[in-house]
């Protein structure tokens, strides 16, 4: 019997090799080469003639102009923080990647939103891979949706799906989860390189042609990462990360990509006994409880998407040895390091030989600069042992110069702030409301506003508070 040849495909860009080797040819990602099988070359190949005749005739050519472009329609999920996450809701034909450690709750948000579907008069399919419809039914019912008539298909054979959904029609499908669908065309096994690449290519394909939304669920690496190959982000339409700590009850979900809407928005979902409950104002998880104010502690007006939140920073700032040690927990640890060297030279607050530990409270991360106002701030109190005023708030950028630059979208973030009865801000100059605003003075009436344009001035205005 003729051994089966093998070829190692990429994880990160699909690229092939005939042997291993410690680094992708194509794409120079380390131990990324993963052993597939080969598969056996097609007799029935086209090949292209020397002459114009083998040539397969142009496509028609369309002005850019002249093609008539409309807004997508939008069908709510039922669920509104994963509308709000997806645009508006789910677009016709779209093809959405979800992606989450095990056990985050993917398989139960998803059936929750394809129940509400079909109470709202609308076709669903659960495609499950990875359980048997008695385990789904059960989940349903620990869920407490009764008497629910979303159809289930215990399947993972990319022909019989693709017929299915070609003769049942849904308005959305899901398909928990693509590394278990396999395709009788490919010899290799199920969750390898190209078995998900395939069948990806296949679902998305058939949701274009037939205008059934489809959402794949697909598994994460040890790294946090979506398993396969990269392709597969590009393939689809919108991708969705399913974060959270298994020991909290709080989920986020955020899009990283979204042809439909904007990307880095989010999501917020409380975990209950009855599955996911969205959460309005989440920005009550982001800021802690405390009786009095506490030294270190100094609450910023992130942005995620078109949302902005609350979240608390916290740092201590503690006595260090010979190597002091700078760890962040949901902010870049190499910008902390820079913004302590901007806190020396510009402002003459030394931690030198001091461990700075800053952490942004809920499990949040924040890349947007526009912390590094609050991180400083939250610092100096820390080391200084003196409490920022109660309902203090700051936000802005801080440069290498010292200076603190606009944030995006100020004016939203005081009025976000303002709402929930801060009092005290400190903000870029540059984002110091109008006077001539009529409207956005009643809404920030009682606030406070102390606008700075470098660092040396924020930490004077919180001397003298």
């Amino acid at each position: 019997m003729a051994k089966e040849k093998t070829l190692y495909v990429c994880n990160e860009c699909g690229g092939s090799s005939t042997r291993w080797l410690g680094k992708c040819p194509s794409c120079n990602a380390w131990n990324s080469l993963v052993e597939t099988v080969a598969e056996a070359p097609s007799g029935s190949k086209n090949r292209l003639s020397s002459s114009p005749k083998g040539l397969a005739p142009a496509s028609e050519l369309t002005v850019l102009s002249e093609i008539e472009a409309t807004d997508v329609e939008r069908t709510p999920t039922g669920l509104s923080e994963l509308d709000r996450v997806l645009g508006g809701g789910i677009v016709e034909g779209g093809v959405v990647l979800i992606g989450g450690d095990p056990g985050i709750g993917k398989s139960t948000l998803l059936l929750q939103a394809l129940d509400a579907l079909q109470r709202a008069n609308l076709s669903t399919l659960y495609v499950t891979g990875e359980e048997s419809g008695a385990q789904v039914a059960l989940r349903s019912r620990r869920l407490g949706l009764d008497n629910s008539q979303v159809k289930v298909l215990a399947e993972i054979q990319l022909e019989k799906i693709l017929a299915t959904l070609d003769a049942k029609r849904p308005a959305i499908a899901v398909i928990d989860s693509i590394q278990t669908v396999y395709s009788d065309q490919l010899s290799s096994a199920p969750g390898s390189v190209a078995q998900v690449r395939e069948c990806a290519a296949h679902l998305t394909r058939a949701a274009k042609a037939s205008g059934v939304a489809i959402v794949l669920v697909g598994h994460v690496t040890k790294e946090g990462a979506l398993a396969g190959p990269r392709v597969l982000e590009h393939m689809v339409d919108t991708v969705l990360y399913f974060e959270g700590d298994t020991h909290s009850s709080y989920r986020l979900i955020r899009a990283i990509k979204n042809r439909f809407g904007a990307v880095n928005e989010i999501g917020v979902f409380a975990m209950t006994e009855k599955g996911l409950k969205g959460v309005s104002n989440p920005s009550a998880i982001f800021l802690s409880q405390h009786s009095q104010p506490v030294p270190g502690s100094c609450v910023l007006v992130t942005l995620e998407g078109t949302r902005p939140l609350l979240v608390e920073i916290q740092a201590l700032v503690d006595s260090g040895g010979p190597s002091p040690r700078r760890l962040s927990v949901g902010l870049d640890r190499d910008r902390l390091a820079m913004l302590l060297a901007v806190l020396h030279r510009h402002a003459g607050v030394s931690c030198a030989d001091q461990d700075v530990f800053v952490n942004a409270v809920g499990g949040v991360r924040i890349g947007e600069p526009a912390a590094d106002l609050a991180v400083l701030l939250a610092i100096a109190s820390s080391l200084r042992g003196k409490a920022l005023p109660q309902g203090f708030l700051a936000f802005g950028e801080v440069g290498l110069a010292g200076e603190v630059r606009p944030a995006p979208r100020g004016q939203e973030r005081l009025k976000e702030a303002a709402k929930l009865g801060f009092k005290i801000a400190i903000v870029p100059k540059a984002n110091l409301p109008k006077k001539s605003d009529s409207s956005l003075a009643k809404a920030l009436e009682g606030m406070t506003i102390h606008p700075v344009e470098r660092i040396e001035e924020a930490l004077e205005v919180v001397r003298s508070l």
